[in-house]
């Protein structure tokens, strides 16, 4: 439950339209909740600012629409990454609402507001190749409250494609950068703009690319100062870096 649903069930309590056993019956699986098979982190919220999300690969189909279906019930907005359409047919059956972003392979429902981040935040991808990490972090981004702005296919193999994308660039508050092959493009962002940019080390790449490994250690010896890194194919966790710097 994140700290606006709690403040809307307080509300509701004090203005007489639920009743205080109701209220109880909705926070006693605070501040976890045990499903044998997992524990659900419902206070997270409170504490980082961020719910926890749910990681669906290597879960069960019932595992996953079990866990969304509870997050659901406490009132906050929920996030699966890493999701097929399969978990995604189980996740609408236990609730109708859920929406899935396919090359994200994302499931989110959206029950509040969050606070608003105070800017832009920009994704920007290399290449088609690597949208399915930069769509997961553009829709982790939006879910948490930003204004995400998303550019795709300007790698450093036809650089003008960037340059032809410098408003936008700069007027973000925090840009996200996702590339593989050499992992060069986020250190030519950071060399255009006066603000944080999360670096997003992909996959995406033959052989020698490794896997990503290459694109990573790249990105870890860049020259421009205001780059950090991310693990490899990380679009979640770069969002929520993103998402904690518009909100300060």
């Amino acid at each position: 439950m994140n700290p606006q649903a709690i403040e809307r069930l307080l509300k509701d309590v004090s203005e007489g339209r639920t009743q205080v056993s109701e209220a109880l019956e909705r926070l006693r699986h605070l501040p976890f909740e045990d499903l044998g098979f997992a524990k659900l982190d419902h206070h997270r919220a409170l504490r980082t600012g961020m719910p926890e999300v749910i990681f669906a690969e290597h879960k069960t189909e019932a595992q996953v629409s079990a866990i969304f279906a509870r997050m659901a019930r406490a009132g906050g907005n929920v996030l699966a990454t890493r999701a097929t359409r399969a978990v995604f047919d189980a996740v609408k059956d236990a609730e109708p609402r859920a929406e899935f972003h396919e090359t994200a392979r994302a499931i989110t429902l959206q029950q509040s507001e969050p606070p608003a981040g105070k800017g832009v935040v920009a994704v920007v991808c290399a290449g088609t190749s690597d949208l399915p990490v930069a769509e997961e972090a553009a829709v982790t981004a939006r879910l948490m409250g930003n204004a995400v702005e998303l550019i795709a296919d300007v790698g450093v193999a036809g650089i003008h494609r960037l340059l032809a994308q410098k408003t936008t660039l700069t007027g973000a508050r925090v840009l996200i950068v996702c590339a593989g092959m050499e992992g060069a493009l986020p250190t030519v962002v950071g060399g255009l703009v006066n603000a944080p940019v999360v670096a997003v080390p992909t996959s995406v790449g033959y052989g020698a690319s490794l896997g990503g490994v290459a694109a990573l250690l790249g990105m870890l010896n860049t020259c421009s100062p205001n780059v950090c890194v991310v693990n490899i194919d990380n679009g979640f966790g770069a969002a929520c870096i993103a998402s904690l710097i518009n909100h300060l």
